[in-house]
This record gives C-alpha cells, sequence and structure tokens, in this order.
C-alpha cells in the first residue's frame, strides 16, 4: 500500500505539472499543488519514524514456574496490576477468533485503520447525534494502552497516524500478541493469562470457547460486564461475540449452540501461591516482569505442602510446624521445598524457612560416621561392637530408651540406631576427621572447632539445616557422590565431587535398607505391585525438640523436619513417631520411574569370609565362619584377633578387658592413632610388627610400555611370599590373592597407579605407586 501511495503522490505531481503548462490556470494549480501537500501528508503519517518496541513491550509480573511452566507463584508489577505475558501460540485459538471477531474482523486486511469501520462509524455518529462508535482497531488500541489520547478528532487521528505507522514496523501477530497481553479486562487484571487464572482458575491456553468468548467481550466494557459481580450482562456480552464468531465463520451452528447453552462459570480464584518461601527468597533478585524456571515440579510441591498441613493439625498444639524437601537424586535437583506448614498462619511465623534453620539433628548424622569409618579401612559393616555401658571421663554416651543390646553387629546397630556403638566408631576415626567430613558434604553450620563437638558430634550435639542434611544424604543416595542442589535451571550444573567409594555407598544402602512402617503404606497400590525399596534413618534431638527422617533410594531423598518455632519440647517430637510416618507418606507418593529403584552391585560389594564371632575377615585360628557382603575397597587387613592358638594349639577364644577403644581386631597390642591420621594405608606408617613390604614394584617405579605380547606384564612380589597369601589392590580395587605357588601378574597399563599388598593373618600392609608410559620420555 505505501509504495503505490508514493507513486501516487509522483504520478499525480507529474499530471500537475502537466496541466498547468498546458492551461496556465492559477486556481487549478493551486488545487492541485493543495492535493500533492495532501497526498505527502498522508504519505508521512504512514511513512513517518516510530520505534515499535514501547508498543510491543508488557511490564509483565514476576513470575515463579515450576520445570513444566507451570506457575507456582507471582508478583504484582509496579503498576498494581497483574500481568502475564504470553506468546501467541500458547493462547487459546478460540480467544484469538473471538476478539478479532468481536473487535476487528478486517485485522488482517488492513493497514492499521479500517475505511469500512470509519465510514460506519460516521454514518452512525450522526444518526445518533453522539460518539456511539469510534471505529477503532486493534492496532489502534495498542497505540491507545500505550500512549493514552483524548477522545478528539485530533486523537484519533494521532491514534491512526501512530496505528499505520506502527503496522510498517511489527507483524500482525505481534500486534495482536502486544493486545492480548495488555487490554484490561477487569479488576487490576491486564492481559488474557491473568484473566483466564483469575475467572477460570487455568491458563489462556486451556480456554473453552465459551470461555475465550467471554473474555473477548470484556475490554468493550470491563466494569460494565465484569463476570463475577454481572454474571447476566457478562453472559449477554457472551453470546454477542458468539454470535460475531458464527457470522464470520470461526465456529459452526453446533458449537454456537452448544456455548451458548453454557452457564457463566467464571469467579474469583487465587493465583498459585506455592513455594513461598523459595519465592520470597529470590525476590528481590528479579528484574520486573522476570520470569524464573525453577527445578520444582508443582504437582508435587502441592502434594508435600498439603501434608505438611495435614500431618501438623494431627498433633494439634504439641506440634505446630513441619518443613520437607524432596530431592531427585540422579540431577540433585530439588523436586518440592516446604519450609513450613503454613506460611501465613504458623505459630511463631510461618514466613521462616525451616529448610534453612539451623536445628539439632539427633542420630541422623550417624550415617556419615560408619561411612567415614569404613571409608577410612576402621570399620566393616559385618563386625560386632559393644553396645553397653561406655565411660569417657566427664562424658558417658547412652542410648535413647536407656538399654543396651551387648554384642551387635555395626550394621545392626546403625539400624537400629544405638548410641554407645556410634560414639565408639566415632572414637576411633577422631572428631576432626568426622567434623571435616561433614563440611565437605555441606554441612555448611559447623563452624566451631572439632573439639566443641567432640564425641557427641555423630550424636548431633550441633545444629544443621535440613536442605543442607538433606542434600549430604543425596551424596549417600547417589553412592557418593556430591553436588549442591540445584533450584533453579539457570544455576550453573557443578562438576559431582566424590566423598566415598561406591562399595562404601552400597554397604549403608544395606545398613539402613529396611522396610518402611507397613502401617504408613499399607493401602497405597502401585502398578508395579511391591513398592521399591528403601533405605532410611531417623533423628531427634537431646530434649525432644526435633524430630527428623530421611527416605532414600536412587530415584528420591525426601527429607522431613517437625517441631515447634518457639522450641517447646513435646514428647511426639521423636523421629520414629512422627517425622518417619510423614516422610514415608511422601516418598511413597512421588511419581514412579522406570528405572532401577536400587543400586545394583557391579562388583563393588565382595563376598569375603568372616569370623562368625568377631565378624571381621577370618584368620587362620577362626572355625566358625560365613560370608559376608563387604565394600571391594576395604583392605582385609583388620582380620580377627579374638581366636588364638591356646597352649594346646587348638583356638581359644579371648575378649577386650575394656569397652573403651573396643575393637576385636587388636585385642592385645593397643591400638595407635595419630591425629586424623590419613584414611588410606600407605607406607611404613600403617605397618605393623611383622613389617610386610612390596618387593616388586618398587615404590615411585617407572615403566614404559613395550608393545610386546608379554612383555607387558609385572609379577607382584613381597617378603611374606613364602609364608601364605597375598591379597593384592590396584588404585583400592581388589585384584584377587597371591599363593606362595600361584603368584599375581599384573597386566600394565598406562597411568599413575596404587599397589597394596596385605597378608590376611597378620594384617600387614604395605603400599607403592608406580607410573606407567606408554611411550619412552625425553628427561
Amino acid at each position: 500500500m505505501i509504495t503505490y501511495l508514493i507513486e501516487a503522490v509522483f504520478a499525480y505531481s507529474r499530471r500537475i505539472l502537466t496541466g498547468i503548462r498546458r492551461r496556465r490556470r492559477t486556481f487549478a494549480a493551486l488545487t492541485s499543488v493543495s492535493l500533492v501537500i495532501g497526498l505527502a501528508a498522508v504519505a508521512w503519517m504512514v511513512l513517518g519514524p516510530l520505534d515499535p518496541e514501547p508498543y510491543l513491550a508488557v511490564e509483565s509480573s514476576r513470575e515463579i514456574l515450576d520445570r513444566h511452566g507451570r506457575l507456582m507463584c507471582s508478583f504484582i508489577n509496579s503498576d498494581d496490576h497483574w500481568v502475564f505475558e504470553r506468546d501467541l501460540d500458547t493462547i487459546s485459538p478460540y480467544l484469538v477468533q473471538a476478539t478479532i471477531a468481536a473487535e476487528d474482523q478486517r485485522f488482517y486486511r488492513h493497514p492499521g485503520v479500517d475505511p469500512m469501520a470509519v465510514i460506519r462509524a460516521i454514518g452512525q455518529n450522526l444518526r445518533y447525534g453522539r460518539v456511539v462508535s469510534g471505529a477503532s482497531t486493534l492496532t489502534m488500541q495498542v497505540v491507545k494502552l500505550t500512549e493514552p489520547t483524548p477522545r478528539t478528532f485530533i486523537g484519533k487521528m494521532m491514534q491512526a497516524t501512530r496505528a499505520m505507522r506502527l503496522e510498517r514496523r511489527a507483524s500482525k501477530d505481534d500486534i495482536l500478541q502486544a493486545y492480548l497481553n495488555k487490554v484490561p479486562y477487569g479488576l487490576n487484571l491486564l492481559g488474557c493469562e491473568a484473566a483466564a487464572r483469575r475467572y477460570f482458575d487455568k491458563p489462556a491456553r486451556e480456554l473453552t470457547l465459551a470461555e475465550a468468548a467471554l473474555l473477548a467481550g470484556l475490554p468493550k466494557a470491563p466494569g460494565n460486564f465484569l463476570p463475577t459481580r454481572y454474571p447476566d450482562r457478562a453472559r449477554v456480552r457472551r453470546d454477542y461475540v458468539l454470535a460475531r464468531m458464527h457470522e464470520e465463520g470461526f465456529i459452526d451452528d453446533a458449537n454456537f449452540e452448544a456455548a451458548t447453552a453454557e452457564p457463566v462459570r467464571a469467579r474469583w480464584n487465587s493465583f498459585p501461591e506455592q513455594a513461598r518461601h523459595l519465592a520470597m527468597a529470590v525476590r528481590p533478585q528479579l528484574a520486573p516482569g522476570e520470569i524464573v524456571h525453577t527445578a520444582l515440579d508443582s504437582r508435587i510441591q502441592q502434594f508435600v505442602e498439603n501434608n505438611l498441613v495435614k500431618a501438623v493439625r494431627g498433633y494439634e498444639d504439641a506440634i505446630t510446624n513441619a518443613a520437607a524437601i524432596v530431592i531427585d537424586v540422579e540431577t540433585a535437583e530439588v523436586l518440592a521445598r516446604v519450609g513450613s506448614a503454613d506460611f501465613f498462619d504458623t505459630p511463631g511465623g510461618g514466613q521462616v524457612d525451616a529448610t534453612r534453620a539451623s536445628r539439632s539433628p539427633g542420630s541422623a548424622l550417624k550415617p556419615f560416621t560408619y561411612a567415614l569409618a569404613m571409608q577410612r579401612q576402621l570399620l566393616y559393616p559385618s563386625e560386632m561392637l559393644y553396645d553397653g555401658r561406655l565411660d569417657y571421663g566427664l562424658y558417658s554416651p547412652d542410648n535413647f530408651d536407656g538399654l543396651h543390646a551387648g554384642l551387635t553387629t555395626a550394621d545392626y546397630a546403625l539400624k537400629r540406631s544405638l548410641n554407645v556403638p556410634a560414639v565408639a566408631v566415632q572414637d576411633r576415626i577422631g572428631a576432626a576427621a568426622l567434623h571435616r567430613f561433614l563440611r565437605d558434604a555441606g554441612l555448611t553450620t559447623l563452624t566451631n572447632a572439632p573439639s566443641h563437638y567432640g564425641l557427641g558430634l555423630t550424636l548431633g550435639n550441633c545444629e544443621v539445616r535440613l536442605d543442607e542434611l538433606a542434600a549430604a544424604y543425596a551424596m549417600l543416595a547417589n553412592l557418593g557422590e556430591y553436588r549442591p542442589l540445584r533450584h533453579r535451571f539457570d544455576e550453573p550444573e557443578t562438576t559431582p565431587r566424590r566423598l566415598l567409594h561406591r562399595g562404601v555407598a552400597l554397604a549403608v544402602y544395606d545398613m539402613l535398607d529396611s522396610p518402611l512402617p507397613e502401617e504408613f503404606h499399607r493401602n497405597i497400590i502401585r502398578t508395579s505391585g511391591s513398592p521399591p525399596r528403601a533405605a532410611w534413618k531417623t533423628g531427634t534431638s537431646t530434649g525432644l525438640f526435633d524430630a527428623w527422617a530421611f527416605v532414600f533410594n536412587q530415584h528420591y531423598v525426601v527429607g522431613v523436619w517437625m517441631g515447634n518455632n518457639d522450641a517447646r519440647s513435646s514428647e511426639w517430637l521423636v523421629g520414629a513417631k512422627t517425622a518417619l510416618p510423614l516422610a514415608t507418606v511422601l516418598f511413597r507418593g512421588l511419581p514412579e520411574k522406570s528405572t532401577a529403584s536400587w543400586p545394583s552391585n557391579r562388583g563393588d560389594l565382595r563376598e569375603t569370609r568372616i569370623c562368625a564371632r568377631s565378624g571381621l575377615p577370618a584368620s587362620r585360628w577362626c572355625k566358625n565362619t560365613r560370608t559376608a557382603r563387604l565394600p571391594s575397597t576395604l583392605y582385609l587387613h583388620r582380620t580377627c584377633d579374638m581366636h588364638h592358638p591356646g597352649p594346646d594349639g587348638d583356638p581359644i577364644e579371648r575378649w577386650p578387658g575394656s569397652a573403651k577403644g573396643w575393637d576385636l581386631a587388636a585385642i592385645q597390642a593397643p591400638r595407635i592413632r595419630t591425629n586424623d591420621q590419613d584414611s588410606e594405608p600407605s607406607g611404613s606408617s600403617h605397618r605393623r610388627t611383622a613389617a610386610l613390604r612390596i618387593l616388586e614394584p618398587v615404590d615411585q617405579a617407572e615403566y614404559v610400555l613395550t608393545g610386546e605380547s608379554g612383555g607387558d606384564r609385572l609379577r607382584l612380589r613381597t617378603s611374606h611370599d613364602a609364608h601364605g597369601a597375598i591379597h593384592w589392590y590396584l588404585n583400592d580395587r581388589y585384584v584377587g590373592p597371591a599363593q606362595p605357588d600361584a603368584p599375581v601378574h599384573l597386566e600394565l597399563e598406562p597411568g599413575a597407579h596404587k599397589l597394596t599388598g596385605m597378608n590376611p593373618d597378620n594384617g600387614a600392609i604395605d603400599t607403592v605407586r608406580f607410573t606407567v608410559h606408554s611411550s619412552r620420555r625425553v628427561f
């Protein structure tokens, strides 16, 4: 059209000049010049400068979306309006068609101003003697929404001018999208998305034909047709829009009749208010109109929020608050995070995020103590520990129920959450080592020196955060690899850090593997039959102030805290009584995955012959033995020291003389531990009296591969080869046993390696390191 106007101006100018030369009539010349000026003015109206960005831009509300793009929480914009900008292809086609039929049926054919509508408006206004029709197109309305002008002739001309300029610089779809995102729909709602959510509790893409027609009729006079106040007026206007859609051919007779028969179902609905604590935390960081895509799942979030409210109500005033977090193990993404039972009505302040509050964890730290002891070669899950009176002078730990089990395996002690064995295990590894390990696992609240916590650290005489402790459990669930929790998809992904050997993590899985309380899931029916296996651990703070529970497998980690904001104690605040039932309901209610929920053993656990009495790797004097699955990275150097030859040569059984320092692998010789010793046996610092020396390869040796058949094999030799079996470990992986008549030959591979040999009879070990090069280096 613009090209046509320009050509018309020049063509008409040439004709004027020709006429002037021929007729030389002054009046005709002046008239012609006036027409040229008029045409030039029209061209200027269309071709003049205009920046389309302000007309298309929308000052949207800040939004918090879940991982699927569903709205979870939002904040009003600076003008106190609710505005949710949406792309045109995410808006119901019914609403697009209804808007065009009701407001501008020739929208896709006119250049911003509809001449036919102008003629119709002039006729109607003259007929009624007042302005009853303005002939505004959708483009003119977009201009007016951005730059309001008076309802005068000059105002209309300004709108028309800018509308034609806007049409030259923006597509029809962009203009229509701007209209649907900016036009008022009543109350303080701008745009169809806010209106659809307020009136129909659904996004604009899900509007039905009748709902879309009702919304399309509101911009004409939002206050007059407000469906929540004037439903009858709104219905009349809706039916008019449906009739226009029918006339324009957007809908057929059947759809028209069905839609007009529907009642007006609009009502006032609240916008989603999920994950309020997370939303309030990120709100100061958001620019106006910014949208945050979180890792949360709104359906899981709502499920958790509902169950927290229900759980707390069941205890009346005894327990007034709860918090929970759900983590996807594979990605460390937070699927749900609820900081209080009720954001607006929790005694002591529901706005306080209890997932970030520091609380005493009780026994919830014990799995990490046992895991670290295995990682540092100081514990086997099968070995017998002592559960009885234990005196450390000023400190004497006792069990929660005051009862003692006597001799118990480490596995059973952790399952039963016995305090005395846990303290004994921490005594082996030291408070400094456990403190550092917990810090490495993300517990930032352990800010005091290890000596401040002492032997009570494993019993939870500290304060931790629910989210950080859940992340540590996610490390266990992820087979020893730790990564920080991820709440938002715009957060950078981090490289996992391995804190535990895979076999050690598998052992913890086995130690915590136990059916969840039957009464909490007996009515749950799953398509896969029996519910997936789960490992779990509870915690109760001293004085009954905090109850904790963590349930996990390879799919999810669920962490729960229950308590009171005013730090009141309650006899109900016991992890197994309150937090575990809630955690069970949450865990069993999570979506099933197609992958295995329980980790497989890929050689990380191996069957080992152990003494039936001590639970330690059997010595040659142990007559009664059985097999147990132990982490393959555990050296078998701590063999049973209970059984020794008696005076007549037959094995006799002996026991430690004191419960303090209990270790059935070293009954006679006192255990010597340097402060915070390394976790891995290395060199002479770990050798016993009957020293074992690796003769080949020598420490720090370097080899170059020859590539010849059989030329890159190395026979492993020690100073004990003639006396019995030697167990070999390469890079903490079990290679196999060597016998005096059957040595082990190692196939060399490029890289730096660590080789450990162990004599199972006396526990003597030695470690060397060597390097293999693929080709000769130049030094």
